[in-house]
């Protein structure tokens, strides 16, 4: 099955931007999270295109607020790159969205998949997670971004 990402590149982004390690058994635990998030972000992303009266999905349709925008240029800090093909055949594997994505978004998505890790990473240090995060810490991250994204 795709992921946006694989293990490797999730380990180095979370040690990198929280101090985190991850032990593979929780690697599809948070990759679940950063998925489903994603996929939420492009069906708002859809809405606002359709509302804007187009039918293609642009940038400015993603659910962006101040912290995320900062949390992207806080991932393109980290020098690490998310592969546009992974995020790509990630996008196979989703029902298809009602529009398509546009070409300049669609080599941004890499950024916000980027994103998203660094966030749950951060979110997971500041609940108090051991440097290897339990289940638990990871089920409370993901409410925290259901609740917040």
């Amino acid at each position: 099955m795709a992921r946006v990402v694989g293990f490797k590149k999730l380990e180095a982004i979370f040690r990198k931007a929280a101090g985190v390690d991850l032990d593979k058994s929780k690697a599809d635990e948070i990759l679940d999270i950063v998925e489903k998030k994603f996929h939420d972000m492009l069906l708002v992303a859809v809405e606002k295109a359709g509302y804007n009266g187009r039918d293609v999905i642009m940038e400015p349709d993603m659910p962006v607020t101040k912290g995320f925008e900062e949390s992207l240029r806080q991932f393109r800090e980290l020098e690490e790159v998310v592969d546009l093909q992974d995020v790509l055949a990630y996008l196979e594997k989703i029902p298809p969205l009602k529009y398509p994505i546009s070409a300049d978004l669609e080599a941004k998505l890499p950024e916000y998949i980027g994103a998203l890790m660094l966030i749950i990473a951060r979110v997971l240090k500041e609940l108090g997670a051991e440097r290897k995060p339990s289940s638990e810490d990871i089920k409370k991250a993901s409410k925290i971004l259901d609740l917040t994204l």
